[in-house]
């Protein structure tokens, strides 16, 4: 391992070593969201590299630092690696052999954090093991995992949903009852052939039921948010940055 460095997390999300997790988790959340790509569906697409590599960065950081094993077990090769506890906030460090990472450039400060994952693999907290870990970010998708198979860099959209689910449910739902009003529709065309007014009116509410529930089943509210168009998910982030940043 003579030579690699190590990603600052702590610089990356603006925190101390010291920090407590709901410190990480706040910081992780007002970052995130400033910088989350689809919040600006009108930027150049070097814009959108910038914003993507950034918010994939941040999500490394929180995946490493919010859970216990995978914090100790990065807080070691920190020490191994190189830099002194004065919280990271701010400092100048440079990409030296057997030290650690921390760049202006966002599309460095990447490169440094997915080769941290593959370089790392083998200790227990990331690469194979990654995906088994307890995962304070929160339960995976189903189906799928918060890491990408075989690497264990996790998968930024799905930390980011994971992290904000109690806040998106609301937004999401408001923007989203796609299957819903469609189940309302053909519920209410339905009951009308059979029961005239009586028989909308009961399928309708029948229909709106059963599409609501296919609108949510096997389905997370990261998930959910993901389907929604370019112009819905900037609404919903401009709405989250409001409550979150107390600002557009």
């Amino acid at each position: 391992m003579t030579g690699q460095s190590v990603p600052d997390y702590y610089t990356l999300l603006g925190v101390k070593p010291s920090s407590s997790k709901e410190e990480i988790k706040s910081s992780y959340k007002r970052r995130s969201l400033s910088t989350h790509p689809d919040r600006f569906p009108n930027a150049s697409a070097s814009e959108r590299s910038t914003y993507t590599a950034r918010f994939q960065s941040l999500a490394d950081a929180y995946y490493v630092l919010s859970d216990d094993a995978r914090r100790a077990e990065y807080d070691t090769l920190r020490k191994e690696y190189g830099t002194s506890d004065d919280g990271g906030v701010g400092m100048d460090a440079q990409d030296v052999p057997g030290g650690m990472h921390w760049s202006d450039d966002p599309f460095e400060n990447q490169q440094s954090s997915k080769n941290f994952f593959e370089s790392f693999k083998g200790f227990a907290g990331f690469g194979a093991g990654a995906g088994a870990a307890n995962d304070q970010a929160g339960p995976s998708s189903a189906g799928s995992s918060t890491t990408n198979a075989g690497q264990g860099q996790p998968q930024a959209d799905q930390v980011f949903g994971s992290v904000f689910e109690e806040l998106l449910r609301p937004e999401v739902e408001r923007v989203a009852p796609i299957w819903k009003w469609v189940g309302s529709a053909s519920g209410a065309g339905l009951g009308f052939i059979i029961g005239n007014i009586p028989g909308l009116v009961a399928g309708a509410f029948v229909g709106n039921k059963l599409g609501a529930i296919r609108d949510a089943k096997g389905k997370s509210v990261g998930q959910v948010f993901m389907t929604l168009n370019t112009s819905q998910r900037a609404e919903v982030l401009k709405a989250l940055a409001v409550r979150v940043l107390g600002s557009i």
